[in-house]
């Protein structure tokens, strides 16, 4: 596949998930909605394992490596899918975008891992106040006993964070793990391994598989599942075998400010100005941890390179 392609879809497939998360989500109850889209996932990244005639490894390092996606399959995404319930499309795919900057706040506890300049401790904070900004109403409704709809914003903000940081840990476990499987393999084994996890989550949480009858919910499931499950994730990993990791970075400061236009254009999304304010201090804050460091190292060669 050309590379330019590829990017773009990526693009595509990030900016439109969290509107077909709120979409699925109108259709069937969270749970389910995501399980179903898991197991749709599953069967057609299975078809497209026997295709290539690839076998699904169950050794012990690909059974651990797959217990390590889990978090990420089942744990972020199904926080993501009780976000939905509360929160605009664009603003998950907002906070969603500090995944990079969560990661590294995980991998300072880690032997070996990232350590911190004051660029990414500023970005921390930048983020900090963006997330402040986002939560305020919520948390003056919640003091004063009012508005059900900002207490609800703060219980789905409590939900998104929990599934970023869910996604960020699921990460590093797999790359901890290092199974050296190959993508495919590695996707439809934590997405099998997820099912039992939805079941149980809606025997828990008393969730069926109740249709609204909304058709539209019906279609978001079967996109997610082909483009966001399979499709999306295969073009992401050729974007990262072919393009500068910076290059790629530049998808999380993109895709917020595409979510956020087609939650309003295609969901008649209304953010107040403080929520939007937060937004873009949490799009800056990322930028910052991402390419600030990069500058200071290009100040540095071009010096050296001066006075020699």
């Amino acid at each position: 596949m050309n590379t330019l392609a590829a990017y773009l879809i990526v693009i595509a497939v990030w900016a439109t998930t969290p509107l077909g998360i709120k979409w699925s989500g109108e259709a069937l109850p969270a749970f389910a909605a995501a399980g179903g889209r898991m197991a749709l996932a599953a069967l057609l990244g299975v078809l497209w394992l026997l295709a290539r005639r690839q076998g699904l490894p169950l050794h012990r390092r690909a059974l651990a490596s797959y217990g390590a996606a889990l978090p990420g399959i089942f744990g972020a995404m199904g926080c993501s899918y009780m976000a939905a319930r509360d929160l605009p499309s664009g603003l998950i795919s907002v906070v969603f975008g500090m995944a990079p900057l969560i990661s590294g706040v995980m991998l300072l506890a880690v032997r070996g891992g990232a350590r911190f300049n004051a660029w990414h401790w500023l970005a921390c904070l930048l983020g900090l106040a963006g997330l402040a900004l986002v939560f305020g109403d919520g948390l003056t409704a919640l003091g004063r006993g009012g508005d059900a709809a900002l207490e609800g914003r703060v219980r789905g903000m409590l939900w998104i964070l929990a599934a970023v940081s869910l996604f960020a840990l699921s990460g590093i476990v797999v790359q901890r793990v290092g199974a050296g499987l190959a993508p495919m393999q590695q996707t439809v084994g934590g997405l099998i391994g997820s099912l039992p996890l939805y079941g149980l989550a809606m025997l828990i949480t008393g969730q069926g598989v109740q249709w609204s009858g909304d058709v539209r919910g019906l279609g978001a499931i079967v996109y997610l599942a082909v483009f966001g499950s399979l499709v999306g994730f295969y073009c992401y990993f050729l974007v990262l075998t072919r393009l500068p990791a910076a290059t790629v970075a530049l998808v999380t400061l993109i895709t917020p400010v595409l979510a956020l236009s087609l939650g309003a254009g295609l969901n008649g999304e209304q953010l107040g100005p403080r929520v939007l304010a937060g937004a873009a201090v949490i799009v800056a804050a990322l930028g910052l941890y991402l390419f600030g460091d990069r500058r200071v190292r290009r100040q540095v060669v071009s010096a050296t390179v001066g006075d020699g």
